[in-house]
């Protein structure tokens, strides 16, 4: 599996939207930097995040805007996101019946935001999908997911959240196995007008600036302690 796809992802769903963090491991020094993003869209509405093998993923990102693709054609109007994740993960499903194919080595967290308000969902490479406030796929999903129990998501704004998620990636970030990484943050809720897309910049270097501060402040009380 190529390390480079094997950090953590989590997806937090407030009140108002779903932020999505990605933990991006960069294992060497000539990587293009951006490249290789694990967040995508599927549809203007639809964003999804991926732990695994990357080449996976892309796969299931394709299948999934053709999904999207085909019921905008056939009935004028968005898929709803419960929709394409039913269809994707029977997709997903089916490649783990078979002994001629192989299942897709990725998890995958979509989220969405309509009149109904945000959605998410996590999909597993046995096709099983759940409905989440919180969850966390990759390495460190574990300790990821303990830090997001201790937050109350539901009375969260998508500003707020941010730099929840940005602090989350640091926290579970393993300094002594993985030298350096890459933070993505993409968001989709009332604040994006219902579309999925990119933290923007001075958000994201907000988020990054409030992640470090946490951490540093967490080290130096272990070592009051101590």
């Amino acid at each position: 599996m190529s390390s480079i796809g094997t950090g953590t992802a989590i997806g937090i769903r407030g009140k108002d939207g779903v932020v999505f963090g990605v933990e991006k491991l960069v294992t060497s020094k000539l990587y293009e930097q951006g490249a290789n993003k694990r967040i995508f869209n599927i549809d203007r509405h639809i964003g999804v995040t991926v732990a695994g093998l990357l080449a996976d993923a892309r796969q299931l990102v394709e299948r999934a805007k053709e999904e999207s693709s085909n019921y905008r054609f056939n009935y004028g109007s968005p898929i709803p996101l419960q929709h394409m994740t039913n269809r994707l993960s029977m997709y997903v499903h089916a490649y783990t019946l078979h002994s001629a194919v192989r299942p897709f080595g990725v998890s995958m967290i979509v989220a969405s935001y309509d009149d109904k308000g945000p959605e998410m969902y996590l999909i597993e490479p046995s096709g099983v999908s759940w409905g989440y406030y919180g969850c966390a796929i990759g390495k460190a999903k574990q300790t990821a997911k303990t830090e997001i129990e201790k937050l109350k998501m539901k009375d969260m704004t998508m500003e707020e959240i941010v730099k929840e998620v940005a602090k989350i990636i640091y926290v579970v970030h393993d300094e002594v196995k993985d030298k350096s990484f890459e933070l993505e943050l993409s968001w989709v809720g009332k604040v994006t007008g219902g579309k999925h897309q990119m933290v923007p910049k001075e958000i994201h270097v907000a988020a990054e600036k409030y992640a470090k501060e946490a951490l540093e402040e967490s080290d130096d009380s272990d070592e009051e302690d101590l």
